[in-house]
């Protein structure tokens, strides 16, 4: 099987547990990031990151050819080494773009939370980016007895910044779009009340009576069932949300289903915060999301 690690239901504090510290791979999997270099996942790291190396060597070929014809005083060397050290950056921190992906991936919602994250995420790669290849850069030069003078704030790194916002959109799209076309189908069958889970290469099919709830695992969903078992299935919590919601299931939270039949309780937390309790699972409930609060109510 592969996928995450770390169950999502344990990240949940089952009735009568009080405090206590989070493991390290909890606090992963609450990130999203649990399974990012792992499974299927993994593949598809590896194949955007090659397909990220190809496209900049072609790049950099071209912007070595171009700054020789059009600036034949600049020599050979001086090109090769700007543009080959600006690659080594390129593709060292195309995993902060990776990363913010496994975060916040576009198809999430709410939306202004996936666009602060790929925000937030663009300095932090345009910034270790340029210090890396400046680093690289003048010791190179100083190894060759020549001094690499920066611009600075107000020349170069402007420039660099622009070209970076561009370089952040670039990776961002090669890992969504090699993560689509290697996305397993999702399409569960369905007989007589029951449910099929892709859990890896395995096939489990359940009653549906029998999922309690649903939690999302970075690129994977988590099936929390009566009898305990808790298999993986990759795909987005929305698309199990379109399938179980008109049998039953509610959307209590951006990372959790309910099988509304299943709660045993529900009990306020302040502030318009709820837990659903389904036997000794405790699943949270957003204030966000008045609509499941109040079918839960009803019955």
């Amino acid at each position: 099987m592969s996928g995450p690690t770390q169950s999502v239901s344990d990240a949940v504090r089952p009735k009568g547990r009080r405090g206590g510290s989070r493991p390290i791979g909890d606090m992963r999997q609450r990130l999203g990031i649990g399974g990012a270099f792992s499974g299927t996942n993994g593949k598809v790291y590896l194949i955007g990151l090659a397909a990220l190396a190809v496209f900049i060597v072609c790049f950099d070929m071209i912007s070595v050819w171009n700054d020789q014809h059009y600036r034949p005083d600049f020599g050979l060397a001086a090109p090769i080494v700007w543009e080959a050290t600006s690659a080594v950056g390129f593709i060292a921190y195309s995993t902060i773009a990776w990363l913010a992906l496994q975060i916040a991936p576009l198809e999430s919602r709410p939306w202004w939370r996936t666009g602060l994250v790929h925000a937030a995420a663009i300095p932090l790669y345009s910034l270790l980016h340029v210090g890396t290849f400046l680093m690289l850069r003048k010791a190179i030069y100083a190894l060759a007895g020549h001094h690499y003078v920066y611009d600075g704030i107000r020349g170069e790194y402007v420039f660099e910044f622009r070209k970076d916002v561009f370089a952040y959109l670039l990776m961002v799209t090669i890992y969504w779009v090699v993560a689509r076309l290697l996305r397993e189908p999702a399409v569960p069958v369905e007989t007589a009340g029951l449910y099929t889970i892709r859990d890896g290469a395995r096939i489990v099919r359940v009653a549906v009576r029998d999922i309690l709830a649903v939690g999302s695992a970075g690129n994977y969903v988590e099936f929390v069932l009566r009898d305990g078992r808790k298999p993986l299935m990759r795909t987005p919590l929305s698309a199990i949300e379109s399938e179980l919601g008109p049998r039953g299931f509610v959307r209590v939270h951006r990372s959790w289903l309910v099988n509304a039949v299943q709660m045993t309780g529900l009990k306020p937390e302040g502030s318009g915060d709820y837990t659903v309790e389904l036997g000794e699972l405790a699943v949270p409930l957003s204030r966000r999301f008045p609509e499941a609060l109040a079918r839960l109510r009803a019955g």
